[in-house]
């Protein structure tokens, strides 16, 4: 790999060592002369890291989301610019961080959903335009990923056949939005990094147009950040209120997203999501 890496880059590799993350293949820190690179190496049988940079270099294009520049791409291989940081947050880099996803999220299309599929934590991310965001949610995220689960054995039918339930009742409790907006898709703290009152990257993106409610409902469900972000997020956009009901919903998909790749207390955390909502619409 040293000998592979001194030939893109066109330097010596002085050093290369293993970074911890990644849901998907390795990931290395490969130091040259001119400094320190990102390597990601995934030898699966379909690698898909190409579909990776795509997502980093659309959000370079268009939001000012600081993302890794990409510096070489293959299926197999990603070579990124290491930005500096980590992922502790201030209460003034938690205000920045609302004020780049309220930026993020300014820019919208015509329909809910991406011109091309992307990923979630390696996993595939179906994106179909779709003019409803409550059907594009019901069926691309709820059902779609249900339906991985339960093809994996992490769910039985019974609960796919509840969750599919659930998702024919959205209307009862999600909003169309004004617009569709796009979203970084995935923002847990080992995703963002920060220095000082700064936030200097957002890692491994899950792009899509959304309603912009379902990134704020991420955030909540791995306390990514707290009571300054989304003062900060209320000033700038407006949450609008009900919001506290609507994110348990919203954080259905990423649990069963993590039911998907881990099993065990996921699972747990999904069926009581479940039981929840059912117990929501049952009193309405």
């Amino acid at each position: 790999m040293r000998e592979r890496l001194q030939g893109i880059l066109g330097e010596e590799v002085i050093h290369l060592s293993r970074l911890s993350g990644g849901c998907v293949g390795e990931v290395y820190k490969a130091v040259t002369v001119g400094g320190a690179v990102v390597v990601k190496v995934d030898e699966s049988p379909t690698p898909k890291l190409d579909v990776e940079a795509m997502m980093l270099q659309r959000l370079a294009e268009r939001s000012a989301l600081p993302v890794p520049a990409v510096l070489h791409v293959e299926p197999g291989l990603l070579v990124m610019e290491m930005l500096p940081g980590r992922s502790v947050f201030s209460e003034a880099a938690q205000r920045h961080a609302a004020e780049l996803l309220a930026e993020l999220h300014s820019h919208g299309a015509p329909a809910f959903g991406f011109d091309q599929d992307t990923l979630i934590g390696g996993l595939h991310q179906a994106n179909p335009w779709t003019d409803s965001w409550i059907e594009f949610f019901a069926e691309h995220r709820l059902r779609a990923m249900g339906r991985a689960c339960l093809e994996a054995g992490r769910i039985d039918v019974a609960l796919f056949e509840r969750l599919s339930r659930l998702a024919s009742e959205l209307e009862k409790v999600l909003e169309e939005p004004a617009q569709p907006a796009l979203i970084h898709g995935d923002v847990w703290s080992g995703n963002v990094l920060s220095d000082g009152a700064q936030i200097t990257g957002f890692l491994d993106p899950a792009i899509y147009y959304a309603h912009p409610e379902v990134e704020l409902a991420f955030i909540t469900l791995f306390s990514t950040f707290g009571e300054a972000f989304f003062q900060r997020y209320d000033e700038l956009c407006g949450i609008e209120p009900g919001f506290e009901r609507r994110r348990e919903v919203y954080n259905l998909f990423p649990l069963l997203v993590h039911a998907r790749l881990f099993g065990g207390g996921y699972v747990q955390s999904l069926t009581g999501s479940i039981l929840t909502i059912e117990s929501h619409l049952a009193r309405q």
